[in-house]
């Protein structure tokens, strides 16, 4: 048996844009930002710099640094901002500011509570995580509309070493790091 509520959330599931686990998106202007559509995170993040707070409470910062493609140097202020505690994957804990900033996702212009954060060495230095997007938007993991497919240098290595000596692979790396991957460590030149 079908109820209303089973129906009136299919109708309206089927009005929303369908978006990919990965999007090229526009923030503050800047445009074909690669940023990855992460349902599993609760909030949104995108890479930020020059950050601080002046004498007078306003939030500073830039989006993105010198090194990136998309770094214009553009300083934004903001009085309406917020703090975050993030625990990363390994349990440090770090204090964040938040901030909204519109941004263009599938040619719909939404506003976005973004935690600004270093996303250097990260593979995407925009994550939308699912409060920014729930209501607005579904999500349909088997399409990425990027061409960037994430892997960290580490993870070619380690793939690379399994390969050769699969054992020897479990003894060293596995074994003796307890599976943590922070505490692997690669030897100079061990990249090819």
């Amino acid at each position: 048996m079908v109820s209303w509520y089973n129906i009136r959330m299919k109708s309206n599931s089927e009005s929303l844009p369908v978006i990919g686990s990965t999007e090229y998106i526009e923030i503050a202007g800047i445009k074909n930002i690669p940023a990855k559509v992460d349902t599993g995170a609760d909030s949104s993040s995108v890479w930020a710099s020059h950050i601080r707070v002046t004498k007078d409470g306003v939030l500073k910062f830039r989006l993105f640094d010198e090194g990136s493609p998309f770094y214009t140097g553009r300083a934004f202020k903001r009085t309406d901002y917020k703090v975050a505690v993030v625990r990363s994957s390994s349990g440090h804990e770090q204090i964040r500011y938040r901030t909204h900033l519109r941004a263009k996702i599938a040619g719909r212009t939404i506003r976005i509570l973004f935690t600004l954060s270093n996303r250097s060495a990260n593979n995407f230095p925009v994550l939308v995580g699912r409060r920014s997007i729930s209501g607005k938007f579904m999500v349909d993991v088997s399409k990425n509309h990027t061409n960037i497919r994430p892997t960290s240098p580490k993870t070619k290595i380690i793939q690379r070493r399994l390969k050769e000596d699969p054992y020897k692979f479990h003894l060293e790396y596995v074994k003796k790091t307890s599976g943590d991957v922070n505490r692997i460590k690669l030897k100079k030149g061990a990249q090819k």
